[in-house]
C-alpha cells in the first residue's frame, strides 16, 4: 500500500496537541502547523486550548474534514480508542508516538486493525516522520533539509546524524522513525525512499531486521536504481550461546550475516554515525561517478585510483598513506599528466603522486585550481584529494577572501566538467571558500581519515556483482529429522548429492570387525556417534590398519566416550586435498545462511570464511570459495594441482539444498569437507535441531 499519506498528506490531525513546549504534543503540533500552507492541520486535545491561533478540538469526531494522517501522542491506555475514532472518521494513516504500556500482542492487534481498513501504521513507540520536500515535520528536533533519506529505529541517533549532516552542509530529504515496526518496517520505508526523486542517498539504522530477505531485496533494488544505501546495525552475535554445539554457530554471527548481505546487495555497512555522515556527504555529491551504474552493472574490479595534491609534503604523504591503508590506490601518474602538473610547479619539476605544490599555492592561489584541473582532466585516476591549507587563507588575510572564493568556484567547476570526484581535506572550518565548495557539491572534510574512509566506503558500494537473495520456498514435503547425529545427517546429505566414504554403523566390536571385512576394508576410521566435538573427546581413531588395531581402538573409545553407536568408515586420503568446513545456519531474520571456510579442527582459529544466503547456485558457490583468503590453496599453491572447484561448489549447493528443505535444523555442518583434484568428499557431518 502507498505511503503517500505518510509523507505528503492533504490533512493532518495531531491528537494530544499541547501549548506547553515541555511536551511532545507541542512540538508535533508546531511542526504540523509549519506546513499548513500545504495542508489542512487539526489539533485535538480534550481539555481545550489552542496554539498559534488554532483552537484545540475535543476529539476526532469534531474535526470538520477527514484527517488523512493522524498523529497519536496520548497516554498508552488511550491509543486504541484514538485509532478506532480515526478509522471511524475516515483516516487511513496513523503515526503512533506513544511508548510504554502496550504489550507486543496489543500492538500487533492495533496494526492489524488499521491494515484491515486499508490503512498504514507507523510505530508505536516512534519519533515521527519528516519530509523536508513537502514541508512535513511530525517529530521533535531539528532536521536540516538535504538529499539524505534516513530510516531509523533510534530517535536520538537520527538527531545526531542530522546535526552532523548540517555541519557538513547536507541534510534530510525524509526521516522515518520506525519504532516497533508493527506495520511499516524498514523495507517499506526504504522502498518509498527509492521511489522519491529528491532522495539521493538512503541511510538506515536497523536493530530488528524482521523479514531479512525482503529487506535484502530492497537493498538490491536501491542499488539497481542508482541510490546507495548506508547501513548501521548492532554487532552482537546471536550465535555465541550455541558455539559449543557447532563450529558454524561460532563462525556465522548475526553481524557476519549482515555483512554478507550488504556485500551481495551493494549496500555499505558502517560502524558509526560519523562514518555514515562522511560517506553520505561524498555520495550525495558524486556517488554515481565512483561505483556502480544505474542498471546495476559493477565497475571494473580494481581499487579506486586517487590523485593527491597538497601544499605540504607531509600532509600529502600522510593522505596517501591513509588512502592506501583503506584499500585505495595512489598510482604513479602517466607522463603527460606529470608534465601538465609540473607546468604549474616551481621550476617546472615534480608532478609525482602525491603532488607537492611546494609553495605554488602561496605564489598564486589559482595554481590550486590549475593543478587540480590537470589531475581531474587527465583520466589517470578516478578521484582527486586536495589536502592542506586551502580554504583558510582568508582567515589569516581577509583581503584574500574574494580570490579564495573564486578559486573554490574554479575547483568546483573543474570537478563538474571533468565528471570526476574532487574531495577537499582542509584545516579550515566554515569559511566562505568552503561554503562555495559545498555549493558546488564538493565534499569537505576536517580530517584526512574522514576523507579517506568516505572514499573507501563509496568505492566499496557495488564493487562486486549484486545478487538479490532468492525467496525461500514454502514448507517442503517429507519427514522432519529427529536427530542431528552423523548417521541421520549423512543419509540426508547423501540424498541431496553429497559424497561420503563407504561406512557402516555398529554397536559392538564384533560388529565393527564384520563391517571392516564386508564393507570398508583397511585402513579405516572409527568414530563414536552423538558427540559434539569427537576429536577432543577421544571419539575418532584414524588409519586403523587391521582387526586387532580396530578392536583395541574400539575398547579405548568406548571407555573414553561411553558412546552406544559407532561408525566404521573407509579411510579416504586423496593426494593434494584441502580441508574445508561448510555449514548452514538458520538466521532468525534472514533464514538459511551458507558458510564455507578453511576447515578441520582449527576452523575457528583461522576464521577464514565466506557467507551467502542459501540456497546457492554453482556460480555463487564457486565465488564463495574463491573469495577465501586461503583460496590459493584451492587453485594450486606452490605447484600443487588445483582442486576440482566445480565439485566443491556442487557440494556446497547440496548442503544448502538440504538445509533449505529441513528448517528444523538450526545448524547443519560438514567438517571436514575434503576437496581435491578428483572431487569432494564429506568426512563428517552433524546438525543442531531447533
Amino acid at each position: 500500500m502507498s505511503l503517500d499519506a505518510l509523507f505528503d498528506p492533504r490533512s493532518v490531525a495531531v491528537v494530544g496537541a499541547s501549548a506547553n513546549p515541555a511536551k511532545w504534543g507541542y512540538w508535533l503540533a508546531a511542526g504540523a502547523l509549519a506546513g499548513r500552507r500545504r495542508r489542512t492541520v487539526h489539533l485535538v486535545n480534550q481539555r481545550g486550548g489552542g496554539l498559534d491561533g488554532v483552537p484545540f478540538l475535543p476529539d476526532l469526531g469534531a474535526v470538520p474534514t477527514v484527517p488523512e494522517h493522524v498523529v497519536v501522542a496520548v497516554p498508552p491506555q488511550q491509543v486504541r480508542s484514538v485509532v478506532v475514532d480515526g478509522l471511524a472518521v475516515g483516516a487511513r494513516c496513523f503515526t503512533v508516538i506513544t511508548s510504554g504500556g502496550s504489550d507486543p500482542a496489543e500492538e500487533r492487534e492495533l496494526a492489524a486493525l488499521v491494515t484491515a481498513h486499508g490503512g498504514r501504521l507507523l510505530g508505536p513507540n516512534c519519533m515521527g516522520v519528516v519530509d523536508t520536500t513537502t514541508e512535513l515535520c511530525l517529530s521533535w528536533g531539528e532536521f536540516p533539509a538535504g538529499s539524505v533519506g534516513l530510516v531509523s529505529q533510534s530517535g536520538n541517533l537520527a538527531l545526531e546524524i542530522g546535526r552532523l549532516l548540517g555541519r557538513a552542509g547536507q541534510g534530510f530529504s525524509r526521516f522515518v522513525s520506525l519504532g516497533n515496526q508493527r506495520d511499516i518496517d524498514a523495507a517499506d520505508a526504504l522502498d518509498a525512499l527509492i521511489a522519491h526523486e529528491p532522495t539521493r542517498v538512503l541511510a538506515a539504522y536497523v536493530e530488528d531486521f524482521r523479514d531479512g530477505r525482503r529487506l535484502a531485496r530492497t537493498l538490491a533494488a536501491a542499488h539497481a536504481a542508482g541510490k546507495p544505501v548506508l547501513l548501521l546495525t548492532l554487532g552482537r552475535s546471536a550465535a555465541s550461546g550455541r558455539a559449543a554445539a557447532s563450529h558454524t554457530g561460532a563462525l556465522v554471527s548475526a553481524r557476519a550475516v549482515v555483512e554478507s548481505v550488504c556485500r551481495d546487495t551493494g549496500a555499505v555497512l558502517l560502524d558509526s554515525a560519523g562514518e555514515l555522515v562522511d560517506a553520505a556527504v561524498l555520495l550525495t555529491a558524486a556517488g554515481e561517478r565512483l561505483a556502480g551504474q544505474a542498471d546495476g552493472v559493477p565497475r571494473p574490479q580494481r581499487p579506486l585510483r586517487v590523485a593527491v595534491v597538497g601544499d605540504s609534503g607531509g600532509q600529502g604523504a600522510l593522505a596517501a598513506d591513509a588512502l592506501v591503508a583503506r584499500g585505495l590506490d595512489v598510482p604513479v601518474l602517466d607522463e603527460p599528466t606529470r608534465g601538465a602538473v609540473a607546468a604549474h610547479l616551481p621550476g617546472r619539476t615534480g608532478g609525482g603522486n602525491p603532488v607537492d605544490l611546494a609553495g605554488a599555492g602561496e605564489a598564486d592561489l589559482r595554481n590550486y585550481a590549475r593543478i587540480t584541473r590537470a589531475l581531474l582532466d587527465a583520466g589517470d585516476t578516478d578521484a582527486t584529494v586536495l589536502t592542506g591549507y586551502f580554504g583558510d587563507y582568508a582567515t589569516a588575510n581577509p583581503a584574500q577572501a574574494e580570490e579564495e572564493c573564486a578559486v573554490a568556484g574554479e575547483l568546483g567547476e573543474a570537478a563538474r566538467q571533468a565528471g570526476r570526484v574532487l574531495v577537499v581535506h582542509t584545516m579550515a572550518r566554515d569559511t566562505p571558500a568552503l561554503t562555495v565548495l559545498r555549493e558546488y557539491g564538493v565534499p569537505v572534510y576536517e580530517r584526512i581519515e574522514q576523507a579517506a574512509t568516505a572514499l573507501a566506503y563509496a568505492a566499496r558500494r557495488g564493487s562486486g556483482g549484486v545478487r538479490p537473495p532468492a525467496a525461500l520456498p514454502g514448507p517442503p514435503p517429507g519427514h522432519r529429522l529427529t536427530s542431528g547425529g552423523y548417521e541421520s545427517v549423512r543419509e540426508l546429505l547423501a540424498a541431496h548429492g553429497l559424497d561420503f566414504p563407504v561406512a557402516e554403523f555398529v554397536t559392538t566390536a564384533d560388529g565393527a570387525a564384520d563391517a571392516a571385512r564386508r564393507r570398508t576394508g583397511y585402513p579405516l576410521v572409527l568414530k563414536a556417534m552423538d558427540l559434539a566435538h569427537k576429536t577432543e573427546a577421544g571419539g575418532v581413531a584414524l588409519g586403523i590398519a587391521d582387526e586387532a588395531a580396530l578392536r583395541a581402538a574400539f575398547a579405548r573409545m568406548r571407555t573414553a566416550t561411553g558412546a552406544a553407536r559407532y561408525a566404521v568408515e573407509r579411510m579416504v586420503t586423496p593426494p593434494h586435498a584441502v580441508e574445508l568446513i561448510a555449514g548452514v545456519r538458520h538466521d532468525p531474520a534472514f533464514g538459511p545462511v551458507a558458510m564455507v571456510g578453511l576447515g578441520g579442527v582449527t576452523a575457528e582459529l583461522h576464521a577464514d570464511t565466506a557467507l551467502a544466503l542459501a540456497p546457492l547456485t554453482p556460480h555463487r558457490a564457486r565465488d564463495l570459495l574463491l573469495s577465501l583468503r586461503h583460496a590459493p590453496l584451492l587453485t594450486g599453491w606452490r605447484g600443487a594441482p588445483a582442486v576440482d572447484l566445480d565439485a566443491a561448489a556442487e557440494a556446497l549447493c547440496a548442503l544448502a539444498r538440504a538445509a533449505v528443505a529441513h528448517p528444523e535444523l538450526g545448524e547443519l555442518e560438514v567438517n571436514p569437507l575434503l576437496v581435491h583434484p578428483g572431487g569432494a568428499v564429506a568426512l563428517d557431518a552433524h546438525g543442531v535441531l531447533t
